[in-house]
């Protein structure tokens, strides 16, 4: 009985160590990724360019139902892109993915 709850207890240090292994990996990747998308901004700032950060694409909903129509219709009004772009994006998305 007490050998278990040794064995449990070191189970889940380990597994609290890996995760922190993880996870510091995972922050040693963001800060220099942060440090420079400051740099960028402070350049366009310096450079007097407005920049707007294009919208998300997320079309979960049109194309789990198959409404490539709607689909087509979101992608055009997130990102600005003729209806030609647009159409064949969805088209590839679709031969990518098979969904739709």
């Amino acid at each position: 009985m007490v050998e278990s709850l040794i064995f449990i207890v070191l189970g889940v240090l380990v597994i609290v160590f890996l995760m922190q292994l993880h996870f510091n990996a995972i922050a040693g990747r963001i800060a220099p990724l942060s440090r420079l998308e400051a740099k960028v901004d402070l350049l366009l700032k310096n450079a007097n360019i407005k920049y707007d950060r294009p919208p998300t694409w997320r079309p979960t909903s049109p194309r789990r139902r198959g409404a490539k129509i709607e689909a087509i219709k979101l992608y055009r009004e997130q990102t600005g892109v003729g209806l030609k772009e647009a159409k064949d994006f969805v088209e590839r998305l679709q031969s990518q993915t098979g969904v739709m």
